[in-house]
């Protein structure tokens, strides 16, 4: 069977893009009919992201299974329909903590533990797990995170070196390199890309693409010149320029140069039809729009919009479904009281985070909202400042909270899952993954949805507390959706507002440009109607 692998590197700095081109590719690779997999290994020592500072990791992308993961690969899923789970990433904290153990239990039997070939041989036993997780792959891109040169990515740039060595055919390694403009000498400088290659080169590894990140096109002189210092042939260089309207533009980009032709010649396949017509129907939809909206994201990491990743991109997706342009303004939480001038928008998003700071700014918003029947929609967290809102304001229980923000609370509406109060590490703790939500009918959940059952995922502790159920119904506050295991609630929704809806997992998880999420669908379309936009 068909087994072929694609390794993806980086060079001269951080945050090129090596996720959307890996996810790019692999969209390609699809339209041309491949089955591919896709697999990001982070250098970094933590276990997983889970614990991690949004401000220094980004979003912490959830997988089915319920592995916490890079944003990378909210890339793959939004791109792709390879499959996505726990084999899909892999971070440097679970591959030592994969080997200690197997030391710990004497299973290399006396001998030393060292980096090559331990930690190597786990390393390709991971990229062998992620081309086998299901049937029928038959391509697997390989991500390294981080920089070549960083002291964190030598053992997995040593096993892929190794792992193209036992596979000489099937492997092929692109560079995604920085290339530079310096506007004072008006000249674009190949020297860093030389260098970066020189690295890759130097530990055994040879490039067959080079991709070049530039803020314009470059000319053939510069191209001509990667070529002959970078030992590639120049139809293996191609350029990524800044892309003007949008990400989902990048894989027509790559189109235009052939690189789709190049990867079947290198990879010794035969190069199949690309259709992409869907793709490029959806590009004319994003840069089409015939209106316009303003929308509120009120979170605590509005500097760093990777902590939001897949929450900006799920409404972009709904946005041009309804041919609207959607002007995305982030309010810090708390500071609401300085931003009062932002709160003139559309409708309002609360997305999911954990912790006390801003959490009663995201409650203002809550009542803001909810006084002036302006649409809200709240996400995990979101979703419990709409709870604790409605009890304060019209249960009248002014000291409710949730116990996470008051744990002496005397109103715990919202509240700590029972089965995990006497847990200590923070680590692997809460409710992961996809679980089924039962949908009653005749609310405006089912109306988005279609359907009485649906499978979304959840990051959280907390959960809403059933006991105040019975008091929030008879107020108007509709527990719409639930898990029908545990009873645990899923959806509420305000039924005498216009859109107002809270839900406890995470929808944006799940949403494709081509395929937008209908949660973020409804919440467009509520918005227009509010504003006679429709």
């Amino acid at each position: 069977m068909l087994k072929k692998y694609i390794f993806i590197t980086g060079g001269v700095v951080s945050s090129l893009g090596k996720g959307l081109l890996s996810a790019s590719i692999g969209m390609l690779l699809e339209k041309q009919g491949f089955k591919v997999a896709l697999l990001k290994f982070d250098p970094y020592l933590n276990v997983d992201p889970g614990t991690m500072n949004p401000f220094q990791h980004g979003e912490v992308y959830v997988t089915d299974d319920g592995a916490e993961t890079d944003l990378d690969l909210g890339h793959y899923f939004r791109f792709t329909n390879s499959p996505i789970s726990k084999a899909s990433n892999a971070t440097s904290g679970q591959i030592y903590e994969t080997i200690i153990k197997r030391e710990r239990q004497g299973d290399y039997l006396g001998k030393t533990v060292q980096v090559i070939p331990h930690v190597t041989d786990e390393i390709k036993a991971r990229i062998e797990l992620c081309a086998n997780q299901v049937g029928g792959i038959e391509i697997t891109l390989v991500e390294i995170g981080g920089t070549v040169g960083d002291i964190e990515s030598q053992p997995f740039l040593e096993a892929i070196r190794q792992f193209r060595l036992e596979h000489p055919k099937d492997c092929i390694n692109i560079h995604l390199s920085y290339v530079p403009y310096l506007k004072a000498a008006e000249e674009v400088k190949t020297k860093p890309t030389q260098h970066s290659v020189q690295i890759l080169r130097g530990i055994g590894i040879f490039p067959d693409l080079i991709l070049c990140r530039a803020e314009q096109t470059l000319n053939d002189l510069v191209k001509e010149k990667i070529s002959l210092f970078c030992s590639v042939s120049k139809d293996c260089v191609f350029e990524i320029v800044d892309l003007e309207d949008s990400i989902y533009e990048l894989p027509l980009h790559l189109v235009k140069q052939k690189l789709n032709q190049r990867l079947s010649h290198l990879l010794h396949l035969k190069c199949k039809k690309l259709d992409i017509t869907d793709w490029e129907t959806l590009i004319l939809k994003i840069k089409s729009p015939k209106r316009s909206l303003k929308v509120g994201l009120v979170g605590k990491y509005i500097t760093h919009k990777d902590a939001y990743k897949s929450v900006f991109e799920s409404l972009r997706h709904a946005a041009s479904a309804s041919h609207t342009e959607i002007e995305i303004y982030g309010i810090e939480s708390d500071s609401i009281e300085q931003n009062k001038e932002k709160m003139r928008c559309d409708g309002y998003l609360v997305p999911g985070g954990f912790g006390k700071r801003g959490w009663e700014g995201k409650i203002n918003i809550a009542q803001f909202c909810r006084e002036n029947r302006i649409p809200y929609f709240g996400i995990c967290l979101g979703m419990h400042v709409l709870v604790v809102e409605f009890a304060r304001s019209i249960l009248k229980l002014k000291g409710a909270d949730s116990t996470e923000m008051n744990s002496k609370t005397q109103d715990p509406i919202i509240s700590l899952l029972a089965e995990q109060k006497e847990i200590r590490n923070l680590g692997g703790t809460m409710r992961l993954g996809a679980f089924p939500c039962h949908i009653q009918s005749n609310t405006k959940a089912y109306r988005a949805y279609q359907k009485p059952q649906i499978f979304e995922r959840h990051r959280h502790r907390y959960e809403f507390n059933n006991q105040y159920k019975k008091k929030c119904e008879e107020k108007g506050l509709r527990i719409s959706g639930i898990y029908p295991k545990e009873g645990f609630c899923e959806i509420v929704e305000m039924i005498d507002h216009p859109w107002m809806i809270g839900v406890q997992f995470h929808p944006e998880f799940q949403s494709k440009p081509n395929a937008p999420h209908p949660l973020f669908c409804s919440f467009i379309n509520a918005m227009l109607r509010e504003t006679k936009n429709g």
